[in-house]
């Protein structure tokens, strides 16, 4: 038996055909056109999917289902989008326009709780009873699993930890709201913190400016790590504030929901225990539930980019 997953996200389209033992055998990738009229997102997506299924020597005959992960409030049992700020989506019916589109049945979810069943399938949460998934990307985006089922709240919203505020009348989010955690510890959040504490450094001839060649346009994620790593006390610093937002955030979800194991993905995790261990280290000193017998563990999410992809093809199972 083969499965087919959709990872829609704001910057792109990934589909996959997962096997049996949730492997992925084949993969097709477009940029994400948003935003658009229904049918055009649809179009988009059903595209995707078919390439996929090509490269796989299979068509939609051979799977029984088509799973997709979308950004934003989802409701399981109709399909529906409520509300997705990055991909411009209120009230899409997603479910309708795409199973009009394919002629198969199709399953909606968040997608970062695709991504965390994913894992909890196949990754880092395998075997756990209570867990949690935070991805670090465009946004910050959790999914929770409780007794091995993904936990979406009963309006289908819960879990939406990126949209918890952080900073009281802070940094303008894109969900309307203000000070919201992935608005610091996204990539994009990350990004932006590197280039204002480089603006307001009057050494343009420091490390961190030297690593991209002067341009601010130039700065990712990885630039104040790697300034970090050259000695140079800007991207020190942008790194200890990040981790501080990252670690606020992520004590916020221990002392809500105690999971067994909370597992954070995305590019940034890529700087391993260089990111880790400091985390490990501040959410030892703020968790609520220091005295208890059982920590939360920590850990890196172990299926990447793919977590998303296996979750939502699984999802039917």
């Amino acid at each position: 038996m083969y499965y087919l997953g959709i990872d829609l996200g704001g910057t792109n389209i990934k589909v996959g055909v997962v096997d049996e033992n949730c492997k992925i055998i084949a993969t097709a990738k477009r940029k994400t056109v948003v935003p658009c009229p229904p049918d055009d997102l649809c179009e988009q997506l059903a595209s995707t999917a078919l390439e996929a299924l090509s490269n796989a020597n299979l068509t939609l005959d051979d799977v029984p289902w088509v799973g997709i992960g979308t950004p934003g409030t989802v409701n399981t049992d109709t399909g529906v989008v409520e509300f997705s700020n990055n991909l411009y989506l209120h009230h899409f019916e997603l479910r309708k326009y795409l199973e009009e589109k394919m002629n198969k049945k199709v399953i909606v979810e968040n997608d970062a709780n695709a991504a965390a069943y994913g894992e909890y399938q196949a990754g880092a949460l395998k075997g756990a009873k209570n867990a949690m998934a935070i991805t670090l990307g465009t946004g910050v985006g959790s999914g929770i699993i409780i007794d091995g089922k993904i936990y979406s709240g009963s309006n289908y919203g819960a879990g939406e930890m990126g949209h918890t505020v952080i900073v009281f009348k802070g940094r303008h989010c894109t969900c309307g709201r203000d000070g919201c955690w992935e608005t610091y510890a996204s990539a994009t959040g990350l990004i932006r913190t590197t280039k204002e504490a480089m603006e307001k450094s009057a050494d343009h001839s420091s490390p961190i400016w030297k690593l991209v060649d002067g341009d601010l346009n130039k700065v990712d994620g990885q630039t104040a790590f790697d300034a970090m790593r050259a000695g140079d006390p800007i991207g020190k610093a942008v790194v200890d504030e990040y981790i501080e937002y990252l670690g606020c955030g992520l004590v916020n979800c221990i002392n809500a929901f105690q999971p067994d194991i909370l597992c954070i993905g995305g590019g940034i995790c890529n700087e391993g225990e260089t990111l880790l261990k400091p985390l490990r280290e501040y959410i030892v000193k703020e968790a609520y539930s220091l005295s208890a017998q059982g920590q939360t563990k920590i850990c890196k999410a172990l299926l990447g980019n793919d977590a998303g992809i296996i979750g939502a093809a699984m999802l039917g199972k």
